[in-house]
């Protein structure tokens, strides 16, 4: 027998069914995986091939021999399968027994007592060891900032939108080029009483042009600078 599976014979374990499983486990084992206690069913009657439970930090092992012991079944369940644990006492001996999350429920009975309750306290400190990495996950995940699609896009544009002075590309009205409101409108009759027989050459050619730009930005209509051209020329 291994000298590895002496320690868990101080429970009144079956030596037999140690010695059987012994060979099996080695090739069984995970990386990293390492066994923490191993329960064997005993039987009022004469048990010669009685079920095990191995515990490990990975996962419980459920040991069956068959055929006449040339033969076992191994049922695994990892820790996160494992929804709780029940020890159940009875006169002889004590039924352990797990739930798993897809609402499974896995008993062995005729456990001595003092095994079921070391395997119930091994697989306590198992699934709470699980339940602190899951809480320590869970602080990690919170502590670390998480953007979501919306703020993504407010930040992504922001980064990309350019503040652009609109004064540049807006079209500016041209200054007023000292015209009266009413000269816009006005018929040519005004126009005289109001001096343009008076105006030299250059003036009159200045006012021309005045009127051209405010055709060039459509503030006045090209019949409107046409009549005023035409009394303009006039006086040219």
């Amino acid at each position: 027998m291994k000298e590895q599976f002496k320690k868990f014979l101080n429970e009144e374990q079956d030596p037999k069914a140690i010695e059987k499983i012994a060979s099996k486990l080695s090739d069984l084992l995970m990386k990293n995986e390492e066994i923490g206690y191993i329960a064997v069913q005993k039987k009022p009657a004469i048990t010669v091939l009685p079920d095990s439970i191995v515990m490990t930090n990975k996962r419980i092992i459920i040991c069956q021999p068959k055929n006449l012991g040339l033969s076992m079944n191994f049922i695994d369940y990892t820790w996160d399968e494992i929804e709780g644990t029940f020890v159940k006492e009875n006169i002889l001996g004590s039924e352990f027994s797990f739930t798993t999350r897809t609402n499974m429920e896995v008993s062995i009975d005729y456990i001595p007592k003092i095994q079921a309750r070391k395997i119930f306290t091994y697989a306590k400190e198992q699934l709470d060891i699980l339940k602190s990495g899951s809480v320590l996950n869970a602080t990690i995940i919170d502590e670390v900032p998480v953007i979501s699609i919306e703020e993504e896009e407010i930040i992504e544009e922001m980064e990309t939108e350019e503040v652009t002075s609109f004064a540049g590309i807006m079209t500016i009205a041209p200054p007023p080029f000292n015209l009266k409101s009413e000269e816009l409108n006005a018929p040519a009759d005004f126009q005289k009483e109001n001096g343009l027989h008076n105006l030299s050459q250059d003036a009159l050619f200045e006012k021309l042009q005045n009127y051209k730009k405010l055709l060039d930005n459509g503030l006045i209509l090209q019949g409107e600078y046409d009549a005023f051209k035409k009394e303009i020329l006039s006086y040219m």
